[in-house]
């Protein structure tokens, strides 16, 4: 199985901040209009208090890196993206988030082994605190496969 030695690894945790500016060109970027995301006025008088982040914000944070653990910089394939909440991401805090490598398996297809590596990544308050919680599959297809000495 490809990267199977790194299977249960994790990255270091690395502090994100929640800012305002990249929440508002997120939130454009992805022509989410809510004023949660971008209207100080309305987050406040919110039941939350203050901005939120659009759901999907947490794919622009930094996770680390797994040591060791390089993957190919073209070639891959995004299998699947889930993301659960236990809150809302508030605009100005400050998150720890990290990486591991939860899964590595193969299956065979009409084109070839293709390899699925299945990570889960994670958002903490400072305090320690689990906010969210993302799982994604990524998919090494066999020609890709073939470039990478593991």
């Amino acid at each position: 199985m490809l990267y199977e030695e790194f299977v249960g690894r994790r990255s270091e945790a690395v502090k994100n901040l929640v800012e305002r500016g990249a929440v508002r060109k997120f939130a454009e970027a992805i022509a989410e209009e809510s004023p949660l995301y971008v209207d100080e006025g309305a987050a406040r008088g919110s039941r939350y208090g203050r901005l939120l982040a659009p759901p999907t914000f947490p794919r622009t944070f930094d996770y680390g890196r797994i040591e060791g653990l390089e993957l190919p910089t073209a070639g891959l394939i995004h299998g699947e993206f889930r993301i659960s909440y236990e809150r809302p991401l508030l605009v100005g805090e400050e998150l720890r988030c990290g990486m591991q490598l939860k899964q590595s398996y193969d299956k065979q297809s009409r084109r070839g082994l293709l390899g699925f590596l299945v990570f889960e990544r994670t958002g903490e308050s400072l305090e320690g605190e689990r906010v969210f919680t993302t799982n994604d599959i990524v998919v090494v297809t066999e020609a890709v496969r073939r470039g990478i000495a593991v």
